[in-house]
């Protein structure tokens, strides 16, 4: 008798934390533990793809970053640059579709110009959907899909008794995929920070202590490994779970 495989996520959501604390372990500046962040996403988007996981999306700059340190703020947006400019080729010719959520329209033109460019070129991918979520706020997503059906609502063409989850969901980011099916913190942080609010309500939730650049292949198969083990039930009880994988079992 074979043993079925083990579930693997469709969608992993990621909080990236712990650059600067491992850069201070180092007595390094901050910026050299982004670099090194960096480093840990293409081991990230190798493992996805090694794993067959369809959509990974990563927390790369929150709506609140803006608020650190200006030389902080400046490192970050040449890294991010320098990254699309390096970065993209390599992710085209593996096959993988990237595209960013979040308010762009506070980035210097300069980046928005190669966000825009990446999108374009690796449209037509489909091995792995790499979401980076920059400038991005699970609050400022909600109030943006609210905002859209109120303009709606307003020009007649919808009416407010039919929003519902539905309807908002359907203006929500991310909205064509899957939901996330395993959220991963590193950096020992037990929070998930205004990132995907509305798309994590049934993800299982795997933290760690480990800082971002020590993230590798090993560390993310714990988390599939634990992910595997759970039952998700999506409000159902275990009986009824049981019942819908194995349609003949008593519930």
């Amino acid at each position: 008798m074979t043993t079925a495989p083990a579930p693997v996520p469709r969608h992993l959501a990621i909080i990236m934390d712990g650059n600067g604390r491992w850069a201070q372990q180092r007595h390094r500046p901050r910026l050299i533990g982004h670099r090194a962040g960096a480093r840990a996403v293409k081991r990230c988007v190798e493992f996805c793809l090694q794993q067959g996981i369809e959509v990974l999306t990563l927390f790369a700059f929150s709506s609140e970053n803006w608020n650190r340190p200006a030389d902080e703020v400046g490192g970050l947006m040449k890294l991010f640059l320098g990254a699309l400019e390096r970065e993209v080729d390599e992710l085209h010719r593996l096959g993988a579709r990237l595209r960013f959520i979040g308010e762009r329209d506070r980035f210097a033109p300069q980046i928005l110009d190669r966000m825009q460019a990446a999108e374009t070129l690796t449209a037509g991918n489909t091995r792995l959907q790499l979401v980076i979520a920059a400038s991005y706020g699970g609050r400022q997503d909600i109030a943006r899909a609210a905002r859209t059906l109120a303009e709606d609502v307003a020009a007649g063409r919808l009416q407010a008794d039919q929003i519902n989850e539905a309807t908002l969901g359907a203006q929500i980011a991310l909205a064509d995929l899957p939901a996330p099916d395993l959220f991963i913190r590193t950096g020992g942080e037990l929070r998930i920070s205004n990132f995907l609010l509305w798309q994590l309500a049934y993800a299982e939730l795997w933290f760690t202590d480990a800082l971002w650049p020590d993230v590798d292949a090993a560390l993310l198969q714990q988390a599939l490994d634990e992910y595997a083990r759970r039952e998700r039930r999506f409000g159902l009880t275990s009986a009824q779970v049981r019942h819908h994988a194995n349609p003949g079992t008593p519930s």
